[in-house]
């Protein structure tokens, strides 16, 4: 795959993440696009549920990346970690601050746009399709203590050492 987010990861077990908000694959809904960047959407983080997590997982950390982003860097929607093991899903619109449908203990940190919450699809008009990858990092350990301004490469550097399994759900959008 071009662009592989997972490129030089380790190999772990696989798990199942999914949405009723989209298929794997498929189209996000226009609520998963950006407000805030002017894409026509609201900002809203999908529902995300998962099971079949490793044994052993201790706490769980959820990002959301674009690959396709013309940085030469991707593009980081969404980054929380520090969700409990007891956990199986989020809401729709837990990416948003304000609604306070996190679990306690969960930490969002700042993602490309510096802001602390989830900012949804917004590719530049006539660039394609962009793939926006969730994924689903089970950890060996409760929690992961992080600079609250941390970026969400550096808690995937973090993340290193610590995994268990990924569950992974790819959303794709399309600009004309």
């Amino acid at each position: 795959m071009a662009n592989d987010p997972n490129w030089r990861l380790p190999d772990v077990p696989s798990f199942l993440l999914s949405s009723p908000d989209f298929t794997d694959g498929g189209a996000l809904p226009t609520s998963a696009r950006s407000g805030i960047m002017g894409a026509g959407g609201h900002d809203r983080s999908p529902a995300l549920n998962w099971e079949g997590a490793p044994e052993g997982t201790k706490s769980y950390a959820v990002t959301l990346y674009d690959p396709d982003a013309p940085t030469g860097s991707g593009f980081w929607h969404w980054a929380v970690y520090n969700i409990p093991a007891s956990v199986t899903g989020l809401a729709a619109n837990a990416g948003d601050p304000d609604a306070a449908l996190l679990p306690p203990g969960a930490v969002t940190l700042p993602m490309e746009a510096r802001m602390e919450r989830f900012i949804g699809a917004a590719p530049p008009p006539g660039h394609g399709e962009h793939r926006y990858v969730f994924t689903l990092t089970a950890l060996d350990v409760p929690s992961l203590e992080l600079d609250p301004g941390s970026t969400p490469a550096v808690l995937g550097f973090n993340l290193l050492g610590h995994i268990l399994g990924r569950a992974q759900l790819v959303g794709t959008t399309e600009t004309p």
